[in-house]
């Protein structure tokens, strides 16, 4: 939006109606950009052009765009929302909540014509067709064409069975006929009715519904068998076991929650990801994750309303009359379907499990994205714990520290460095703690962090944008202070990490902030605090071993502190002080003292010998 425009953008806001409605955004080019309902045309409008911090940067884009601004008056809340769902499926407006994913995903499809066949495709044609799914995978929907085949002699030929066709005696059965797949309605053999009947038990089956399939097998196989029509038993058996193998491989929830739908929601930066979950009759039948763009919409009940709505129409607009959700969209856009937002019990367990699905489709998406692009990764991943640590810059330079002693026994601290979210080893730094005595941990982390950051200043060096330390609301309190003495408080944000992985602690803010469990700022801090406990174990680790050797050196007579520091920078352990010949050690130490040690290690037995 340019400064010539903006006198004519505020009088288009003044004259806005304080009613319900649906307002559009239009950019130089007459082309709609955004879509929104509100309660008061005139105050949300004007929201968009006051300054706020709560503005995201796709919103003052978007912002900057709008030439022309647009309103339809409604009579309710409720009519606003239905307008605006339909208005952003229609006109696809650029900062929308709009479907991402570019993937056609497979269905089943059992064709409106005489004779239906079952087949799969990819495209939805409204030919009064009935369409199943979709599928998560090509796999999973020829599984499943192959048991309907396997138990129903389904025509698969392309021939037009009119009735007038067939009375003619047009056609002539094919090889299909011969192997037993199928009856041969091209040539009479088999009635509409019976062809029907087949038809109906195959839509239950895609339904979910495999009980009507298996009761009519069963029945079928003991007329068989009652007849004595012992191949024919057979064949109907084989098909069970069909059947029987397929439903084993279901995941099979729980009888009690009958017919149910899932949606669950990620929401990133500048996506966000829907995972939908079919229950049939206990057992899960579909489950499919969808990736949407969002925009400048970033309600997570607007965004989980847009999904549901557009995920809906893939699956031919059949919604279970009960829907499990994270928490409730928003009301007026789904007639007669009741949401719930379970607690406990299975119906939880089968929303964690919709979850799951979203966050490793999402897992996929990411890594993929990092090897194609994996600056587009960094920024994306920097932006979210910008966001989530409530910083003004991004954290592309991190350094935490870990403080490690045995009972205030060889006090070390550590400092771990990430660049961009990832280790950056080569600028790792242990600490020897110099002026503490005694388990002081509050002391410890006051003297590493004034060592570390006085010496970045006199040094003019790099400072980190975030400093992260290991211990909570105590250890916290002392960096702090020290970065208050050193005036650097206002430069630099520092968080503490408290026992609980997702807690964190702000500088004079006695309660916790909680971190989403399942984003990657949590990930990228637990990874930070795990190699800051890493670093500094294996120091404090090196350094115990270190000194029992030195002490051990000591014990021999005539070897003082300095003796044994040079054997073991010369050496690096005892092994090899011990395998050292006699004038090896003379030429480190002189005769006199490596005569010592090498006697200590080479005791000479009453005979005389070594």
């Amino acid at each position: 939006m340019s400064a010539n425009n903006l006198p004519k953008i505020k009088e288009q806001v003044s004259l806005l109606p304080i009613t319900p409605g649906v307002y559009q955004f239009l950019n130089r080019e007459g082309k709609i950009i955004y879509v929104g309902k509100a309660v008061n045309l005139r105050r949300r409008v004007s929201s968009y052009f006051s300054e706020s911090k709560e503005h995201s940067a796709k919103v003052k884009v978007m912002v900057r765009q709008i030439a022309e601004i647009r309103h339809i008056d409604v009579a309710t809340e409720q009519d606003a929302l239905l307008l605006e769902n339909s208005l952003i499926k229609t006109l696809q407006p650029r900062y929308n909540i709009l479907l991402k994913d570019d993937k056609t995903y497979p269905w089943i499809v059992v064709r409106n014509e005489p004779f239906p066949r079952a087949q799969s495709t990819r495209r939805l044609i409204r030919d009064g067709s009935h369409y199943f799914g979709p599928y998560a995978s090509v796999t999973v929907q020829k599984n499943m064409l192959e048991l309907i085949h396997g138990i129903y002699q389904l025509r698969t030929c392309k021939l037009n069975l009119s009735p007038e066709n067939i009375a003619r005696g047009k056609y002539r059965v094919c090889l299909q006929y011969h192997l037993g797949n199928c009856k041969g309605p091209c040539i009479g053999n088999q009635s509409p009715e019976e062809y029907a009947d087949s038809i109906e038990m195959v839509r239950k089956m895609l339904k979910g519904d495999l009980k009507a399939t298996t009761d009519w097998l069963h029945d079928a196989m003991d007329t068989a068998a009652a007849e004595l029509k012992f191949e024919t038993a057979a064949h109907y058996q084989s098909r069970l076991r069909l059947l029987e193998n397929y439903a084993g491989k279901s995941v099979i929830v729980s009888s009690m929650l009958g017919n149910v739908d899932v949606f669950s929601l990620l929401v990133d930066d500048d996506a966000a990801y829907c995972n939908f979950v079919r229950v049939v009759a206990g057992s899960v039948v579909n489950s499919f994750t969808s990736e949407f763009s969002i925009g400048a919409d970033e309600d997570p009940k607007t965004i989980l309303s847009q999904a549901i709505s557009i995920v809906s129409e893939r699956i031919a607009g059949r919604l279970a009359h009960e829907v499990i959700v994270p928490f409730l969209p928003e009301e007026g856009l789904f007639e007669g379907i009741r949401f719930s937002v379970p607690a406990r019990g299975e119906k939880l367990k089968l929303l964690e499990f919709s979850q799951r699905s979203a966050r490793l489709f999402r897992a996929e998406k990411m890594k993929n994205l990092e090897i194609k692009n994996p600056e587009k990764h960094t920024q994306r991943l920097m932006e979210a714990m910008r966001k989530a640590l409530h910083m003004e810059v991004q954290p592309r330079h991190i350094e935490c520290f870990d403080n490690s002693n045995i009972q205030g026994n060889y006090p070390v601290a550590s400092c771990v460095v990430f660049r961009d979210g990832k280790p950056s080893r080569k600028e790792y730094r242990h600490f020897n703690i110099k002026t503490v005595v005694g388990p002081d941990d509050f002391a410890s982390m006051r003297e590493i962090i004034h060592r570390r950051y006085s010496r970045l200043l006199a040094e003019g060096a790099e400072l980190p944008d975030l400093i992260v330390v290991d211990g909570g609301k105590g250890q916290l309190s002392s960096a702090y202070a020290v970065l208050c003495e050193l005036g650097l408080e206002t430069k630099i944000p520092i968080i503490g990490l408290a026992k609980r992985i997702e807690e964190v602690f702000f500088p004079n803010d006695p309660l916790p902030y909680y971190l989403d469990r399942t984003g990657e700022p949590l990930k990228v801090i637990m990874h930070l605090r795990d190699e800051a406990h890493r670093f500094g174990i294996t120091f404090h680790r090196n350094k115990r071993s270190a000194d029992f050797v030195k002490t051990s050196l000591r014990q021999i007579p005539g070897i003082g502190e300095t003796t044994a520091d040079r054997l073991l920078r010369t050496f690096r352990s005892v092994t090899r002080i011990r395998e050292a010949s006699l004038d090896e050690l003379s030429e480190l130490i002189g005769p006199a003292k490596a005569k010592t040690v090498y006697d200590h290690y080479h005791p000479a037995t009453p005979d005389g010998k070594e």
